[in-house]
C-alpha cells in the first residue's frame, strides 16, 4: 500500500479506538458522574460503584490506545494537539489520577469510624468524571473548527491560550458529551442493577436524554453547516446519531434495558464518526492560515512506520477484543444492594467492587 493509503487507514483505526472509548468510558464517566444522586445510602453507592469495578481501569486503555497510535502514526499532530491542548489536557489527566485513586480509597475506611471519607472520595469521582466529559467535547469541538495555527520554524504552533478554547462552539460540544455520557451511563446502570436503583437510572436516563437531545440537535446542525469538509456523508452519520439516540431513548422508557444500551452505544459511535468525517481531510485545521493546517497526508509518519504499526494492530488487536469482551461477559450479572455486605460487618473485599 502506499504512504497515502497506510495514512488514510490509520485515520480510520484512530477513529475507531476514540469509538471504542466514547462507548466504554462513556458509561463509566455518566456512572461516576451520577454516583452522589443515585445513591441514596451507603449500600446504593457500593453497588453503583461495584458496577464498574472489573472494567473501569480497562476501559481508559483505550485513551491510551488511542494517544499512542496517534502519537505513532501522526506525530506533528499529536504534538501541535498535546502542545496547543496542554492545559486542557492536563486537567483531564489530573481528574483520572484523582478518579482513579477515589476508586481505590473510598473503600480502606468503614463509615462508622470515618463517617465523611467514602462521601468525599464520592464527591471526588465525580469531579474526576465530570470534567473528562466535559472537556473531552470541548477539545474535540475546537479540533473540528480549528484553531489558531502559525508556521514557525517550519512547524505548525497553537498561537491561543487556554481561554480560545473556551469558545462558545466548543462549550457547546462539552455540554453535548456530558450529557451523552451521563445518560450512557444512566441507561448502563439500568442494565446492571435491581431496585430502586434501576429505576431511578432509567428515569434519569429519559430526562437527561431529552436535554441532551436538544443540545446535540443544535451542535450538530452547528457543524454541518460551519464546519463539515464533507457535508453530504456527515448529514448521513448526523441522520444516524438522531435514529440511533431516539431509539435508545424509545428503549429505555419500555425498559428494555439491553435495546437501549446498545443503541446509546451505537450513538457514541456515530458522534465520533460525525466528527471524524466532518475533520477529513484535515487533523488540525487551522483558522488563522490555511497553509498551516495539518492533514492526513502531511501529518503522517514514515510508510515504514505506518506499515509497521498496521501489522501490529492485526495482531494484537483481536487479542485485546477477546479479552475485554470476556470481562464484560463473566461479570455480566446485575447487582442490588440485597448483595452488598454492611462495610462496618461485612468484608470490603467485594467480588464485583473496586478493589480496596
Amino acid at each position: 500500500m502506499t504512504h497515502d493509503q497506510l495514512a488514510i487507514i490509520w485515520f480510520v483505526l484512530i477513529a475507531v479506538l476514540w469509538c471504542g472509548y466514547f462507548v466504554l468510558e462513556g458509561f463509566d464517566f455518566g456512572v461516576g458522574i451520577l454516583l452522589p444522586f443515585i445513591g441514596r445510602n451507603e449500600a446504593e453507592r457500593r453497588t453503583v460503584v461495584s458496577t464498574l469495578g472489573p472494567v473501569w481501569d480497562g476501559n481508559e486503555v483505550w485513551l491510551l490506545t488511542a494517544g499512542g497510535a496517534t502519537f505513532a502514526a501522526f506525530s506533528l499532530w499529536y504534538a501541535t494537539l498535546f502542545s496547543g491542548f496542554y492545559l486542557a489536557l492536563l486537567l483531564i489527566l489530573v481528574a483520572l489520577i484523582v478518579r482513579g485513586v477515589a476508586f481505590e480509597f473510598r473503600s480502606k475506611r468503614g463509615t462508622a469510624s470515618a463517617p465523611n471519607w467514602r462521601r468525599n472520595w464520592d464527591w471526588a469521582i465525580f469531579v474526576g468524571s465530570f470534567l473528562p466529559a466535559l472537556l473531552w467535547g470541548v477539545a474535540f469541538a475546537n479540533i473540528v473548527a480549528g484553531v489558531p495555527l502559525e508556521i514557525q520554524n517550519g512547524n505548525s504552533e497553537f498561537t491561543g491560550n487556554l481561554f480560545t478554547l473556551l469558545n462558545p462552539y466548543a462549550l457547546l460540544g462539552g455540554l453535548v458529551t456530558l450529557g451523552l455520557f451521563t445518560t450512557h451511563g444512566a441507561v448502563f446502570l439500568a442494565l446492571k442493577t435491581e431496585g430502586e436503583i434501576r429505576v431511578r437510572a432509567n428515569k434519569l436516563a429519559g430526562q437527561i436524554g431529552l436535554v441532551t437531545a436538544v443540545l446535540a440537535v443544535a451542535f450538530g446542525l452547528w457543524t454541518q453547516l460551519s464546519h463539515s469538509n464533507n457535508k453530504a456523508a456527515s448529514v448521513v452519520v448526523l441522520a444516524l446519531v438522531v435514529l440511533a439516540w431516539v431509539g435508545a431513548l424509545a428503549a429505555n422508557r419500555l425498559g428494555r434495558e439491553g435495546w437501549a444500551f446498545i443503541a446509546s452505544a451505537a450513538t457514541m459511535v456515530f458522534v465520533v464518526t460525525f466528527l471524524f468525517v466532518c475533520l477529513y481531510p484535515n487533523v488540525m485545521p487551522s483558522s488563522t492560515n490555511a497553509d498551516a493546517t495539518l492533514t492526513v497526508q502531511n501529518a503522517a509518519n514514515s510508510q515504514y512506520t505506518l506499515t509497521i504499526m498496521t501489522w501490529v494492530a492485526v495482531i494484537l488487536t483481536p487479542v485485546v477484543l477477546v479479552y475485554q469482551s470476556w470481562t464484560y461477559w463473566v461479570f455480566r450479572k446485575r447487582l442490588s444492594p440485597s448483595q452488598i455486605p454492611d462495610p462496618e460487618r461485612g468484608s470490603l473485599d467485594l467480588p464485583h467492587e473496586v478493589s480496596a
